[in-house]
């Protein structure tokens, strides 16, 4: 089948007939639930999907501003491994994969009485220094932070480093002081993973490191070993016209496989069959829907996606429906996988995680030409004690992404600013009409890019809201997940994916997916 021939990286070929292998139903159209989809079509399997939303994708989303077709959600992926890579070059990707421009994100800090911006050092992970006496730390830090973070150097790593449970702002307050973590480490946490640095499991948010630790004898020649050893170039990468396109390609290469996918179709419930192996799921009834499906990208695959799922909708037969399934995946967050899984085994109950920050997106697009050089790099991350600011941090779009600077034009500016900070008073925004976002938005990028941005040069704007959206690997992660997924094991042909198990962002969400379902689809 093609798909099968692109993964292998053969001459693609239309199939000859449909698949038919078992039947896996797989819950949930994010990135997870079509990866998982298209793992099970590549082995043999009949697959159907079901989205309980309008749209595929998850955090993945398109949303068009002032005429510029934009990322709604994930807008970028780390390259710490290769598995968003490998993924896109089997999708035909592979040659739009673009790194960022030079410029490098910025802080913006509270020292003393003072607010002030920055660059970020450049030489550390998730915000920890590989050099604590470098100028960036020490202007972060003040000497005094400088200094307690560079006796890291020479104070002794004990054994015990490495055994139990720890957080990652254990690990670097311990090692580093206080300083490093709240004006370096903090803001780089917040504004990646919407969390506490007190409350991630250092083993799942930065794997290795406590090990690294003990070997180099310090936190910070751990994190310089690890930038060496990490491969070349940007921390992270993106694809030119948006990291929607995965969402289109994923979808148009499903269908090319006969894989049937269907909008708008909520699972109401899970349970084994009776006297049978497999599983009965419950679809809740179709309610027909006036809501247009979106677009995911300019091209016929894309049309042909949206066109599917609009069909697909039409299908489904008001009333309670059932699908007799031989597997099923779950690719939902982990409070609906939860409810799901209850009708299967009761024991699942008590591995219900904690809802995930919500977050809102505010993108702003504006007529500025001085922002035309740039003066913050990137974007700025904001650092918790920080005041006068309710975002959590500011992305420079357009002085970020090179394709997006040339679509937009001189003058035009695409910035987004991302809600959700630590403290209460900040956390508060998220809940915020749009129009009080939008204010707050036009303030807050006034005063981390250092300019007057009124509603005047606003050419459009947009919030995109997540409830919950980023789940976080509080500590003893591992050890949850480990326990969860043995749980599903002893229910032969169910798995689990997504977030709340492989952790927060693409990578690490295709990697988990592709290697569970590689497993145990064969």
């Amino acid at each position: 089948m093609r798909l099968l021939n692109r993964a292998r990286g053969a001459e693609s070929t239309a199939p000859d007939k449909a698949p038919s292998g078992p039947l896996a139903v797989v819950i949930g159209g994010g990135i997870s639930g079509l990866v998982a989809a298209r793992e099970l079509a590549i082995s043999g399997h009949r697959v159907q999907l079901h989205e309980a939303s309008a749209t595929f994708g998850g955090c993945v989303q398109l949303h068009e501003v002032a005429g510029l077709r934009l990322d709604a959600g994930a807008e970028s992926f780390a390259t710490r491994s290769t598995a968003v890579a490998d993924l896109l070059g089997e999708l035909g990707l592979g040659q739009d994969i673009i790194t960022p421009q030079p410029g490098g994100a910025w802080l913006y800090l509270k020292r003393g009485t003072e607010h002030g911006a920055q660059p970020l050092p450049a030489t550390g992970i998730l915000g920890i220094p590989g050099d604590p006496w470098a100028e960036e730390v020490r202007s972060a830090v003040g000497r005094a932070g400088a200094l307690r973070a560079a006796a890291d150097l020479i104070t002794p790593v004990s054994k015990k480093l490495v055994e139990g449970q720890m957080s990652l702002g254990a690990l670097v307050r311990s090692r580093m002081g206080s300083a490093v973590l709240q004006n370096l480490v903090t803001p780089v946490v917040s504004g990646v993973h919407s969390a506490d640095p007190d409350t991630l499991d250092v083993d799942a948010i930065a794997p290795g490191l406590r090990a690294a630790v003990l070997k180099h004898g310090s936190l910070a020649r751990a994190v310089a070993s690890m930038r060496a050893a990490a491969p070349a170039g940007s921390a992270v990468a993106s694809v030119k016209g948006g990291m929607n396109k995965l969402v289109s390609a994923l979808v148009a290469d499903l269908l090319e496989a006969g894989v049937e996918l269907f909008a708008n179709s909520p699972v109401a419930g899970l349970e084994p069959q009776e006297e049978a192996t497999g599983f009965l799921v419950r679809l809740a009834p179709a309610e027909p829907t006036a809501e247009a499906e979106p677009e995911h990208g300019r091209n016929a695959k894309a049309d042909k996606a949206d066109k599917a799922a609009k069909a697909a909708k039409q299908q489904l037969a008001p009333g309670p429906r059932e699908v007799h399934a031989d597997r099923v995946v779950l690719a939902t967050g982990g409070g609906p996988a939860i409810d799901l899984l209850a009708g299967i085994d009761a024991a699942f109950e008590p591995h219900r995680p904690s809802s995930g920050a919500g977050i809102a997106l505010v993108t702003l697009v504006i007529d500025k030409p001085e922002l035309d050089d740039a003066p913050r790099g990137t974007g700025l991350l904001v650092a918790p004690s920080v005041e006068n600011v309710g975002a959590k941090a500011l992305t420079h779009a357009t002085a970020k992404w090179q394709w997006l600077g040339d679509a937009s034009g001189p003058g035009s500016h695409v910035l987004r600013l991302s809600y959700g900070r630590l403290n209460d008073v900040a956390s508060a925004l998220v809940n915020a009409d749009d129009n009080s976002l939008r204010s707050a938005a036009l303030k807050d990028a006034s005063v981390l890019l250092g300019l007057d941005i009124t509603s005047g040069d606003v050419l459009g704007f947009d919030v995109v809201r997540y409830s919950g959206a980023l789940p976080f690997a509080t500590t003893g992660h591992a050890k949850r997940v480990a326990e969860i997924r043995a749980l599903a094991d002893t229910h032969p042909g169910l798995d689990l994916v997504g977030a709340w198990l492989a952790g927060t962002g693409l990578a690490a969400v295709i990697a988990d997916t592709r290697k569970r379902l590689r497993i145990t689809a064969s």
